[in-house]
Formats: C-alpha cells, sequence, structure tokens
C-alpha cells in the first residue's frame, strides 16, 4: 500500500466552535449604564461609619445599589440568577434601611439630656448609642435642688456619685481659656442661656467663696478624679444653689460598672472630667489679683499650699510680673 501524499492533498481543518460566545462589539443600550450605575452606589455605600446615620446612608446606598443591579438582570434574560440574587438583597437591604430609621427614631431623650449631649458629647462625636447608655447608667432621672440648698456640705456628705448641672447661669470665658476647654463654655453661649436671671452652684470652703459651678459643669469632678473605685471620702467644700436649679447624677458603682463594659464611654469621662477640672482652675486663676492687681499664676506650687491670709502677707507673689512685662 502506497503512502498518502499530504502535500498533494488539499485539506482544509475547520477550527472547533468557541463553547462561549466572543463579545465583538459592546452593547450600546440603556440596560448598561443601569449596572454602571448599580457599582457607583455600592462604592460609595460602603464609605459609612457605624453610628447610626452613618448605617442608614450604607443601607440606604447599598438598597439603590441593588435596586439598579436588580434593573440592569432583568432587561436580559439570561441572568435570571443574578436577578434573583440582586432582588434579595435588595430586600435585605430595604429591612434594614426601614429597621435603622426605627430605631434611629425611638433613640429619643428629655430636653435636659438633648442639651446634654448637644454642649459635652456631641463635639466629642459620641454616637446616640453610646449616650443612651449613658442615660440609662442614671436611669434617666433629673433631680432638682431649691433655692439656699445644699447639694454637698463641707465634711459630712459622702463622695457616692458623679453630677452635672443641667439648668443654671452660663459662666464667662475665663482669660487664656482656648481648645476643649473654652469650647464647651462657647456652647453653652450657643444654647442661649444667659448670663441673668438663672440659677447656679456656689462653692465655698470654711464659709469663704470659691466660685460658682454653672450649667453642663460638673458639680463634683475633683473629688470624682481624687478617688480610686475602692476609695470612699468626704466632700472639702459645701456646694449651695442660689437658686433653682436640675441635675443629673451618676452612681459610683453604676458608672464603674459601665466604664469596665465600654471602655470608650471610660475614656469619655474621663476627657471631660478632666476638662471641666481645668476649666474650674482657670476660673479661679483668673480671679487670683493680688493687693497691686496682679494676677496670680496657680501653677505656682506653693500658691497651692498657702491659705488666703497667708498669701496675702507673702512678698514673693508681690513681685509677679503681668503678662507681657518685661523681665530683668
Amino acid at each position: 500500500m502506497e503512502p498518502l501524499d499530504f502535500k498533494n492533498m488539499n485539506l482544509t481543518v475547520k477550527p472547533p466552535a468557541a463553547i462561549y460566545p466572543f463579545c465583538d462589539d459592546w452593547r450600546n443600550t440603556s440596560e448598561g449604564s443601569a449596572l454602571h450605575l448599580a457599582n457607583i452606589f455600592l462604592f460609595f455605600g460602603f464609605m459609612g461609619n457605624s453610628s447610626f446615620y452613618g448605617l442608614l446612608y450604607l443601607f440606604s446606598c447599598l438598597t439603590m445599589g441593588f435596586f439598579c443591579s436588580t434593573l440592569w438582570a432583568w432587561s436580559d434574560n439570561c441572568t435570571t440568577d443574578s436577578f434573583l440574587w440582586s432582588f434579595a438583597l435588595l430586600g435585605v437591604c430595604l429591612g434594614q434601611v426601614l429597621h435603622v430609621a426605627y430605631r434611629l427614631k425611638s433613640v429619643s431623650f428629655k430636653r435636659e439630656f438633648q442639651e446634654l449631649y448637644s454642649c459635652m458629647f456631641k463635639k466629642l462625636g459620641v454616637s446616640l448609642t453610646h449616650f443612651g447608655k449613658i442615660v440609662a447608667c442614671c436611669d434617666g432621672q433629673v433631680h432638682a435642688i431649691e433655692r439656699d440648698h445644699c447639694f454637698a456640705i463641707e465634711g459630712k456628705t459622702t463622695i457616692d456619685k458623679l453630677s452635672v448641672l443641667l439648668s443654671g447661669r452660663t459662666a464667662p470665658i475665663p482669660h487664656g481659656v482656648s481648645g476643649i476647654v473654652g469650647m464647651y463654655q462657647s456652647r453653652r453661649v450657643q444654647l442661649g442661656i444667659g448670663p441673668s436671671g438663672h440659677s447656679r452652684i456656689r462653692v465655698t470652703v470654711n464659709g469663704e467663696f470659691l466660685h460658682y459651678i454653672y450649667p453642663f459643669q460638673f458639680l463634683d469632678s475633683p473629688e470624682w478624679d481624687s478617688l480610686r473605685p475602692s476609695e470612699e471620702g468626704v466632700f472639702q467644700v459645701t456646694l449651695c444653689a442660689d437658686n433653682a436649679c436640675r441635675y443629673v447624677g451618676w452612681r459610683r458603682k453604676k458608672l464603674y460598672l459601665l466604664f469596665a463594659k465600654d471602655r470608650y464611654i471610660a475614656k469619655i469621662f474621663a476627657l471631660v472630667v478632666r476638662n471641666d477640672i481645668a476649666e474650674k482652675l482657670c476660673s479661679l486663676n483668673d480671679k487670683a489679683l493680688n493687693r497691686s492687681g496682679q494676677r496670680y499664676d496657680i501653677r505656682l506650687p506653693s500658691y497651692c499650699h498657702m491659705t488666703g491670709t497667708e498669701l496675702e502677707k507673702a512678698d514673693v507673689f508681690l513681685q509677679v510680673p503681668m503678662q507681657g512685662a518685661r523681665t530683668a
């Protein structure tokens, strides 16, 4: 048998047909724009944060994104599975939007707590969820002090809670106060609480006036910061109301239990309490003047350990120059 002469044969081999058809041309239809719009919504949606408003923004964008994806999948008969998944995810995200909106509407507080949140916690980025835990820790109760009644008596009242004055007189911004400390004072002015005709708490020691406590200031921040959780103590000052006022108080044990469960709230309270103490110190420094009209500096160690009578007789403080004066 003679071998085949493949050179003289005219054989053509057809290439096998492709399993999946190649996309030769782009589809210039309106359905393609819906897919692009869906991905744009998904892109911006995943930029939301974990707060109530952030979750509402997140699931709203995801709802719009999966809605556009559902429209795109509906236009093609070969994408039934994509349509079903997009429609299912659309329903889930829409349900989350309604759930977050309901929770956001249900998170409502009394007017006093709303003002407390706006003045002290909102500027620090505290979410309504965390503030709700803070309000729940005090059982949502607001206490009242009648005129000339004492909140604490020197040497008698035990330190068993942390309290904030909710209604009272707005404090003037002390000289040299800035930053976060001055932010609280400015916020009080924005709330429209005037400097006259409102209640305030007068702080005295041994019958001598120290300073006033104004709205959204802690009543007992120095006492709170001076004790450890396991320690007990009594007030070293007397706090008396000039007029009727209202305050909110947290019991020490319940508040420390909240700190143990949520470290974020513990850090927030540490910040606002210590800023309140700094604000009170700046207020005392602004009022401390010698007989020459010069302002004392409370950062001088000897000043902090001298009584008022000894301070007036001390010659070293009479030599403290005024701010801006030249020193030899």
